[in-house]
């Protein structure tokens, strides 16, 4: 994208203009936003070599690597040549970027909700397992499914998908027109805009890992 220089002399007075002396305020100061490190990933993501950017630059490879390393810091006109070859403005390599999502959820954070507090049979009692996180893409729980007879089972929807994970015990899932038995480890991925229901088989602790793809908002498991 842009021209190599054309002879040595050239070079030293890219380097002499490109870099300047930094006091240690203000290598501190640029440290900070890991101008190193964003390029490095810049270049990685595109699976170029140092050698292939300083061509692209008109930069050498050594200055590159020392750029990558924060050994020295590129001026502002360096570092839009840089940020040209990337096709991503100045303010990527200024803006922090987002910390990646982590969250932990402990056992005793947890609330137990039943599925229909008004109903006066409860199907199955859940517990978010993800609560704490914004804007979550899916939403899982923990569910444990009572007893009842078939015929107090709740049909209901929602948008998205859902996967459920038998971890003990065994349930009946039921759909307007089909029912599966699903034992311990066993697994069922469906449409959850079908009407479906549960219940729990036999005397047994029923529990299941339920995960739902998020479309609009946060659903409970069914």
């Amino acid at each position: 994208m842009f021209p190599p220089e054309k002879n040595p002399a050239a070079r030293s007075r890219v380097r002499k203009t490109t870099f300047v002396n930094e006091s240690k305020t203000i290598a501190e100061g640029l440290g900070k936003y890991g101008i190193g490190a964003k390029l490095r990933r810049l270049r990685l993501r595109k699976s170029m070599g140092l050698l292939e950017l300083g061509k692209h630059t008109g930069l050498s490879s050594a200055l590159l690597s020392k750029l990558e390393r924060d050994v020295m810091h590129p001026t502002l006109p360096t570092l839009l040549r840089i940020a040209m070859v990337f096709s991503v403005d100045l303010d990527y390599f200024f803006v922090p970027e987002p910390k990646p999502v982590l969250e932990i959820v402990r056992k005793s954070e947890r609330m137990r909700f039943p599925d229909s507090p008004d109903e006066e049979k409860i199907c199955f009692h859940f517990e978010s397992l993800d609560f704490p996180v914004p804007q979550r893409a899916l939403s899982s729980y923990l569910a444990e499914f009572e007893p009842m007879e078939m015929n107090d089972a709740r049909f209901h929807e929602h948008p998205g998908i859902e996967l459920l994970y038998v971890i003990s015990g065994n349930l009946e899932m039921r759909t307007r027109d089909a029912k599966h038995e699903l034992s311990e480890g066993d697994a069922i991925y469906f449409d959850s805009t079908a009407p479906h229901c549960y219940r729990r088989i036999g005397a047994k602790r029923t529990t299941a890992l339920v995960v739902t793809t998020n479309v609009e908002k946060a659903v409970r498991p069914g």
